[in-house]
């Protein structure tokens, strides 16, 4: 299953999106208001919760300054990446789009997928903000 959020434009540098995004405890602040609970575990790692959801923990899984962040789920009973893929438009903008890549079964995809797409656009929504 793949999900795209949509394009974002944020006025900062590649560089300060990325540095912002390898640091997991910066998630908290982009995160949906549905959290329910924030953890950071390592500095790549942290554990959240969204309503009606069970706990998640996400962990870098890949960097390529300043365009790429990989975050990958910790646990393989749900094997899934977020990746966050970071284009400057010029010096001070950037334009940022989160992609959700997971292998779920279809009964499974059907459940997820509009949740799941919800949290990836409100992510993508409140990094405009940072």
């Amino acid at each position: 299953m793949n999900l795209e959020s949509p394009k974002v434009s944020i006025g900062k540098s590649s560089q300060e999106v990325f540095d912002f995004l390898t640091k997991v405890e910066n998630f908290e602040q982009i995160m949906p208001d549905s959290k329910q609970k924030f953890e950071k575990l390592s500095d790549d790692k942290f554990l959240f919760q969204l309503k009606g959801m069970p706990e998640i923990v996400l962990k870098q899984k890949e960097n390529n300054a300043p365009s790429t962040v990989v975050l990958g789920a910790a646990s393989d009973k749900l094997p899934f990446t977020l990746t966050a893929n970071m284009k400057a438009t010029n010096d001070n903008e950037t334009e940022t789009q989160l992609i959700f890549d997971g292998e779920f079964n279809a009964m499974m995809a059907m459940m997820i997928k509009k949740p799941i797409q919800n949290f990836i656009t409100a992510l993508a929504e409140n990094l405009k903000n940072i």
